[in-house]
């Protein structure tokens, strides 16, 4: 909730940033600068410093705007995009994420390792994509992200495909990827969509205990549904970041790739201050 400590801690972050509020603070960078891949002892020196890479990724995906659009205060886009294509495959944003994760969990009083998530599902647009699909019960011709989030909302999966794919589908991909990323993980909660005999058997052979939770009322409107309401909100975290509103990459990786540096950002920026 927006509250005025709330406001006041941002303006504290704010005068700790050289210009905007989304660039890395020194708390924020001591953090992840041992993970940063070294200068390489030969070849061509390194002439731009990754903490300016990093201040406009996290530029682009807050404010949304195009990659040819980054501020002059920030190196050249297509240093900034190459960077953005190498880290992912170095799985720098998932690494962040995930230290960043264990260490709010264990400052919020539990264990580091997540044992139990949310699984839904998240239709979006995407003009620019190569692949699209049709999900006709939302009416959107796009991607759809399929996460799975710890049970205070913490990204713990993504998976993207294209619309047309249904929610269990998705999900089987999101058990196999959960199962080797977070091991611990035994307990998961889901709407009635998730309620296939394909998704059960596959969760029972990966040693998953899938929960369905329906609504009990049969009113019209919005409802709060128990452990539901939080995958929900972290959907809301994400939109947060414009550059998500909508799908605009044409490539699914580079789109999984924009979605890791925001909820990384947002971890981060949560651990540190």
């Amino acid at each position: 909730m927006w509250t005025e400590a709330t406001r006041s801690r941002m303006a504290r972050i704010e005068k700790q940033t050289k210009r905007y509020s989304t660039d890395l603070t020194d708390e924020e960078w001591s953090l992840i600068e041992p993970l940063m891949p070294q200068k390489a002892p030969t070849g061509r020196p390194r002439c731009v410093e990754l903490r300016e890479v990093l201040n406009a990724l996290r530029y682009l995906a807050r404010t949304g705007c195009g990659w040819r659009l980054l501020l002059k205060d920030f190196p050249p886009w297509q240093t900034v995009y190459w960077w953005f294509r190498y880290l992912p495959r170095r799985l720098l944003f998932q690494t962040i994420h995930d230290v960043a994760l264990m260490i709010d969990r264990e400052r919020a009083g539990r264990e580091a390792r997540p044992s139990a998530g949310v699984v839904d599902s998240q239709s979006v647009k995407a003009p620019a994509a190569t692949q699209r699909g049709y999900d006709a019960g939302k009416r959107i011709n796009g991607r759809k992200r399929h996460i799975a989030v710890d049970t205070d909302g913490r990204l713990l999966m993504v998976n993207l495909t294209t619309a047309d794919i249904s929610d269990s589908a998705g999900a089987q991909k999101i058990l196999e990827a959960t199962r080797k990323r977070w091991p611990w993980m035994k307990h998961l909660f889901a709407d009635s969509a998730y309620d296939r005999k394909k998704l059960m058997v596959k969760a029972g052979f990966l040693d998953f205990t899938v929960q369905v939770v329906r609504r009990t009322d049969t009113e019209p409107g919005f409802k709060v549904v128990p452990r539901r309401w939080v995958v929900e909100r972290t959907f809301g975290w994400m939109t947060r970041w414009r550059r998500l509103v909508r799908d605009y990459e044409a490539r699914i990786d580079v789109s999984g790739g924009m979605i890791q540096l925001a909820m990384a950002s947002l971890l981060l920026r949560r651990v540190c201050h």
